[in-house]
C-alpha cells in the first residue's frame, strides 16, 4: 500500500450522503479470500463509493472506545464490542505481532478502514451483524486467550505493542473523494502491487500497482509447488475445463503473459485459457507470482510473495518502516491518492 496527498474538505450534503449510503446498503456484495490468512471483498463490476464520510467532534483517544462493532462469530453467534477491542483481534490476527510499530499502525488504519466500508456495505446485516470473524470473508480475528498462547512468554509485551498501534491511530480512516476506501491487505508481494483491475477485473485509482521493497527477508518468500503430469490432469479435469491433454506434458502449458507487475495474467493448459488467478487456486500456488517448468515427468510452479497482491503488502510495510516511514507514509504509498481522516 502506498503514495502521498494533501488534505481535503470531507464534507458533504447531508441529502446527497443518505442517498449513497442508502444505494451502497442495496449493492450486493462478495467475499473472496486471498490466501495468506488476509482477505478482501470482491470489487463491484462498476465500484459504488461509500456514502462520504464527516468527522465527528468525538475528542482524540475516545473514538474507538466509543463506538460498537457487531462481529459475526464462527458458530453464528453475535458478540457486540469496542471498535478498539475488535481491532486488537485483528491485527493480532493479520500481521506478526513482532513486526515494526509503524507497521503495526497501518495495519489497524487499514483493518478499521476495511471494517467499517464492510459495514456501511450492509455485508452481514442479515444476520444483525457489521463483520464477521471469517478471514476468507471479512478480516482474520484472533481473541486474546488465542493471541496470548500463540506469543508466550511475549503475551503482554505484544498485548502493549499491539494496543498502542491501535490507540495511536484512534479513529483514523482512509478515503477518496470523501468515501471510505477499500482497504485490503495480502502478505507479500514480489517487487510491486497489483492493480485491482488486473485481479478482479475493476479498476479502482487507489489500488494501482505500485513499488514494494520486502523480498528474501519474508519466510517462504519463494516456493515450490511439484505436481506430475498425472495430477495436473485429475486437477484439470475434477475442475471440469475440458483440456486437451493427450499429448506430450511439455507442451500443455502456453501462452502465459503478464501484467505490468510481473505476475501471471493467463496462460493456456491444453488448450483452455484460464487467468493467473484461476491457475492459482487450482494449483494451490500462495500467489500468481509464478514460472512453471516440466522436467522428468512433473511440473514445478516456481512462486514468489503470498497474497492476492492488491494494496497494502504486510511485509512491505514492515519493509517501510525499517527504513523509518512513518504509518502515514506507508498507507499513502499503498493506496494512491488517499486522504487520512481523523474522525469516524
Amino acid at each position: 500500500m502506498q503514495n502521498s496527498e494533501r488534505w481535503t474538505d470531507l464534507r458533504r450534503p447531508l441529502l446527497t450522503g443518505l442517498a449513497l449510503g442508502l444505494f451502497l446498503l442495496l449493492l450486493p456484495m462478495a467475499a473472496l479470500g486471498s490466501g495468506a490468512g488476509h482477505s478482501v471483498a470482491v470489487l463491484p463490476a462498476s465500484p459504488t463509493p461509500a456514502a462520504p464520510v464527516a468527522p465527528t467532534q468525538v475528542p482524540p483517544g475516545e473514538r474507538d472506545g466509543s463506538r460498537t462493532v457487531r462481529i459475526l462469530q464462527k458458530d453464528g453467534s453475535v458478540e457486540t464490542m469496542t471498535m478498539a477491542d475488535y481491532l486488537l483481534r485483528v491485527v493480532s490476527a493479520e500481521m506478526p505481532a513482532s513486526f515494526e510499530p509503524e507497521a503495526l499502525k497501518a495495519q489497524a488504519v487499514c483493518a478499521r478502514t476495511y471494517a467499517l466500508w464492510r459495514a456501511e456495505a450492509g455485508s452481514h446485516a442479515a444476520e444483525g451483524a457489521d463483520v464477521c470473524a471469517d478471514s476468507s470473508c471479512c478480516q482474520a480475528y484472533l481473541s486474546p486467550a488465542d493471541a496470548a498462547a500463540r506469543w508466550g512468554a511475549h503475551a503482554a509485551e505484544y498485548t502493549a505493542k499491539l494496543s498502542a498501534a491501535v490507540a495511536d491511530t484512534d479513529g483514523q480512516v482512509l478515503t477518496y473523494g470523501g468515501s471510505l476506501i477499500q482497504a485490503v491487505f495480502f502478505s507479500s508481494a514480489a517487487g510491486a502491487t497489483e492493480d485491482a483491475a488486473a485481479v478482479w477485473g475493476s479498476a479502482l485509482p487507489y489500488l494501482v500497482s505500485v513499488d514494494s521493497p520486502e523480498g528474501d527477508e519474508v519466510p517462504n518468500y519463494r516456493s515450490t509447488v511439484t505436481l506430475s503430469a498425472d495430477e495436473v490432469k485429475a486437477l484439470a479435469e475434477g475442475a471440469g475445463l475440458g483440456c486437451d491433454l493427450s499429448g506430450d506434458p511439455s507442451g500443455w502449458f502456453s501462452g502465459l503473459t503478464r501484467t505490468a507487475s510481473g505476475r501471471v495474467a493467463a496462460l493456456s493448459l491444453g488448450g483452455v485459457s484460464m487467468t493467473g488467478g484461476a491457475a492459482r487456486s487450482l494449483f494451490s500456488l500462495r500467489s500468481t507470482a509464478f514460472d512453471v517448468s516440466f522436467a522428468d515427468g512433473a511440473f514445478t510452479f516456481s512462486v514468489t510473495g503470498y497474497g492476492h497482491g492488491v494494496g497494502l503488502s504486510q511485509y512491505g510495510a514492515n519493509a517501510l518502516a525499517k527504513e523509518g516511514a512513518s504509518w502515514r507514509e506507508i498507507v499513502e504509498h499503498y493506496y494512491t491518492g488517499v486522504t487520512i481522516q481523523e474522525g469516524i
